[in-house]
């Protein structure tokens, strides 16, 4: 609460006592005047019976209790000098220090910070569910039930590429939420959030579900997020996201704010689903292992689907196929695009990309694959993601318009460029040394330092293919590009 709400508070009181003396004064002349009539036939509410309720007030009966508010510290250093520098105000209004002549605090300095958040307890025996953001580098984590007994907890394990993370305290036969299935949720659910926002206490808000599978936000690495317009605030980080029923369906995560430090309307939430499978995976392993197809996939645009032939393609785009990887080992290839696994429809790259991350490494999959106008049936055992492909880069395969290569310009690819470039001295193609802004292909993507590989899949080792390649290709061109050494098609 600021200085000035502060302030005003007596104000607001004295006024109310006011408005209250006077409206008492009315009441007693307007009770005079009417005494001379029968009493009023007042039904009065029967405080002893029950109420049916119409909201939601027995959901979060059951719900609350299993939802904890979390406070994390940890201890970071200053820089020498910060202080002198940032609050030269201060300084001057305190001590009467002119310019130059600014104490500078010549040794580093530890501070303590605080966070607050939310967490769901899942088991009687205290293990509980939150983000890892909240206790990211945390040296204590307190956590503190909704009955207002205080535990410390310890980390048992955290996985940033879903922002969660599992904590443990000593206790016993505490109440737990009841896990729903987050698959099942529909857009124009009714959501319930329920968290600790900005630390005033334990808080409900409500909702719709207002979109599932959100992905591509640039928030984690692994996102599915469920959207909802249940207000959701700092501090309901790690909170529950219920459906009417109660059922967990979400960890509230995120918000969209544009500047504001709350809510807006748009709030995310790591689906339940995902959630428990990397809390079994820390329970039971210590980590959270990842099983691992080892291509780079794109989302099929329709200047992709186009290029290809098609007009109406769903599925996942083969951008490259790591050397050795399950994917390379079965041989599947680029261009191929991936439609179905297990049978289950592949709507983009990200639906592929969290289907796969969901299974355990050594699963074996049957893959339906599109190829030279043609569906292939492939059988691929899936290994482990490795540490050091974990991330896995967004391409930018964009793009909206219907013209050829006007304003980029390429020259054959030597060795030299291809060192400079990161590409093994063998490489081959063409390589993109401007790209003008305005144009079409800026658009869809191309960068400079592209190595352009393919022109609608004929091979490209020098000028003279490209030339080739290009001149049959006046409105529109499928292009591989090698990026930083990976590969991946752009639509111009």
């Amino acid at each position: 609460m600021n200085q000035q709400s502060i302030w005003r508070r007596p104000q607001a009181i004295l006024l109310a006592a006011t408005l209250a003396l006077g409206i008492g004064g009315v009441g007693i002349a307007v009770a005079d005047r009417l005494g001379s009539h029968p009493a009023l036939d007042l039904r009065m509410a029967n405080s002893a019976e029950p109420l049916t309720h119409m909201g939601f007030a027995p959901v979060v009966k059951r719900v609350l209790p299993a939802v904890v508010s979390i406070s994390s510290s940890k201890v970071t250093k200053v820089p020498a000098g910060m202080y002198g520098q940032d609050m030269p105000d201060l300084f001057q209004q305190f001590f009467g220090l002119q310019g130059g002549q600014m104490p500078q605090f010549q040794q580093p300095r530890t501070m303590r910070e605080q966070a607050l958040g939310s967490g769901v307890i899942m088991t009687p025996d205290g293990y509980i569910l939150t983000n890892n953001h909240v206790v990211d580098d945390a040296t204590s984590v307190k956590v503190t039930t909704s009955d207002k007994r205080e535990f410390t907890a310890k980390i048992v394990g955290k996985d940033a590429k879903s922002d969660i993370a599992v904590l443990k305290i000593e206790a016993s036969n505490l109440p737990v939420i009841t896990v729903g299935d987050s698959s099942k949720a529909q857009v124009g659910d009714y959501a319930l959030a329920v968290g600790n926002p900005f630390g005033v206490g334990q808080t409900v808000t409500m909702g719709i579900v207002s979109a599932t599978g959100r992905s591509n936000l640039g928030i984690e690495d692994y996102e599915d997020f469920i959207q909802t317009d249940a207000p959701i605030n700092p501090g309901n980080s790690g909170g529950a996201l219920v459906n009417d029923r109660g059922e967990l369906i979400g960890i509230n995560t995120a918000i969209i704010a544009h500047g504001s430090e709350g809510n807006q309307g748009i709030g995310f939430a790591v689906p339940a689903n995902m959630a428990v499978n990397v809390m079994k995976q820390i329970v039971d392993n210590g980590k959270v292992a990842r099983a691992y197809l080892g291509i780079v996939p794109q989302d099929v645009t329709p200047q992709i689907a186009r290029a290809f032939g098609e007009t109406n393609m769903r599925g996942a785009l083969v951008g490259d196929v790591s050397p050795n990887s399950p994917a390379s080992q079965v041989g599947l290839q680029k261009g191929d695009i991936i439609l179905d696994v297990n049978g289950k429809p592949v709507e983009d790259a990200n639906s592929l990309r969290m289907t796969i991350s969901m299974m355990a490494p050594g699963t074996t999959v049957s893959l339906k694959v599109w190829r030279n106008d043609a569906d292939r049936d492939f059988s691929v055992k899936l290994g482990e993601l490795p540490t050091e492909t974990a991330s896995l880069q967004k391409p930018d395969n964009g793009g909206n318009s219907n013209s050829a290569l006007a304003g980029v310009s390429v020259q054959n690819l030597d060795a030299d460029t291809a060192q400079q470039l990161g590409l093994p001295a063998s490489s081959q193609g063409v390589v993109v040394t401007n790209v003008d802004p305005a144009s079409s292909a800026a658009d869809a993507g191309l960068q400079r330092g592209d190595v352009i590989q393919e022109v609608n899949r004929r091979p490209v080792r020098n000028m003279s293919d490209f030339d080739r390649a290009m001149s049959g290709s006046k409105s529109s061109a499928l292009l591989l590009v090698n990026r930083h050494g990976s590969t991946m098609f752009v639509a111009v």
